[in-house]
């Protein structure tokens, strides 16, 4: 089957689809993929096919056929073909509640070099990594992820991503409510914190700050009355947030000032990297080209501090998808400059590097 014929049948399913005729439409699409030796057409056709065993809950077929999809991708060797693919492998994870994986293949989604499909997908790789983060409950890395997909659904008028950011919005609120039922039946006084700051960042991502300002200064009494100075820093990075929005600058680099001398205090180089690039932001807003700069210098002195380099060739770990070897002595090399190395002693401390893991 030719590349006009592919593309002919293809639009035949989608006709058929769009009228409920699922099954016929199903049965078309399989027999192009048999059939056609066109690649893109095949791609087009899996993600047909991914779809339609999506919309329909079959999700063990879903996957199989966003497996098959990652190598075709792979063949054609286009970097748009391998985000679309990669992102439908971690939906289908998503679906069987494989939340690790799915964030693990979103990771490689936002790891891919710029495309053109990345402004359009970017939205829909943050949400699905948001529902995988609510899966395991982990509440705050998944609202950093809903606000991720909503900017995305507002930057480019995307009605459909914004409607599915808004359910998923209201599961993690309903869980979150019910964590804090839980957390206030057992004097949990921790985790009813964590609840008051998530509740605190939904009304301020909604735009609500009347609401989400109460919850802040209550989550912040118990972060303070238990001694949870990093949970503390999250508080005041929220309030930072809500002042931008408000515009009240100097209120918020006030907020920003304090958090910083916080995590400063616990040595959280993370929060550190926000606070600076937050501050960027007020300076910059605020025409103050020194303090402007400062921060820049700090935010990137923060990111050298945080990343990982190899020992032999002095390149950053994890910009590429490199494979690692770690040697019992705990130190990490790229595995190719270890073979170019030649030696099979650690490099760094001489140690035998017997049975070495890989990563």
């Amino acid at each position: 089957m030719g590349q006009d014929q592919t593309k002919q049948q293809i639009e035949k399913g989608l006709q058929l689809y769009q009228s409920n005729q699922t099954e016929k439409a199903l049965h078309v699409w399989t027999k192009v993929l048999e059939k056609s030796a066109d690649l893109v057409g095949r791609f087009r056709v899996l993600g047909c096919l991914v779809t339609a065993h999506s919309e329909m809950g079959r999700y063990k077929e879903m996957l199989k056929f966003a497996v098959v999809q990652i190598d075709t991708a792979r063949e054609l060797e286009d970097a748009d073909f391998l985000l679309e693919s990669y992102l439908n492998l971690a939906r289908s994870n998503e679906k069987l509640c494989e939340f690790h994986k799915t964030i693990s293949y979103c990771k490689t989604c936002l790891g891919l070099p710029g495309t053109r499909a990345g402004a359009q997908l970017g939205g829909q790789v943050s949400l699905s990594m948001g529902n995988a983060f609510l899966g395991l409950s982990l509440f705050q890395k998944a609202l950093e992820s809903f606000e991720k997909a909503l900017r995305y659904a507002h930057n480019n008028d995307d009605a459909m991503l914004e409607c599915r950011v808004c359910c998923s919005l209201g599961s993690f609120y309903a869980q979150v409510k019910e964590s804090m039922k839980i957390a206030l039946q057992h004097g949990d006084r921790p985790l009813q914190a964590l609840c008051l700051l998530c509740f605190a960042d939904i009304h301020r991502s909604r735009g609500d700050l009347e609401t989400a300002f109460p919850r802040y200064d209550s989550a912040m009494s118990i972060m303070t009355e238990i001694g949870n100075r990093l949970g503390q820093v999250q508080v005041l990075l929220g309030v930072a947030k809500c002042w931008i929005a408000r515009k009240a600058l100097d209120k918020a680099l006030e907020a920003i000032e304090k958090a910083q001398d916080l995590a400063e205090e616990v040595g959280n180089k993370l929060s550190q990297l926000k606070l600076h690039c937050l501050s960027e932001g007020v300076y910059r807003s605020k025409g103050l080209q020194r303090e402007l700069r400062a921060h820049v210098v700090r935010f990137h002195e923060c990111v050298e501090e945080t990343e990982l380099y190899c020992g032999l060739c002095g390149e950053s770990i994890g910009e590429r998808n490199s494979r690692l070897q770690a040697l019992p002595c705990s130190h990490i090399f790229h595995l190719r400059c270890l073979h170019n190395n030649g030696t099979r002693s650690c490099p760094n401390c001489r140690r035998s590097s017997m049975k070495p893991g890989f990563v």
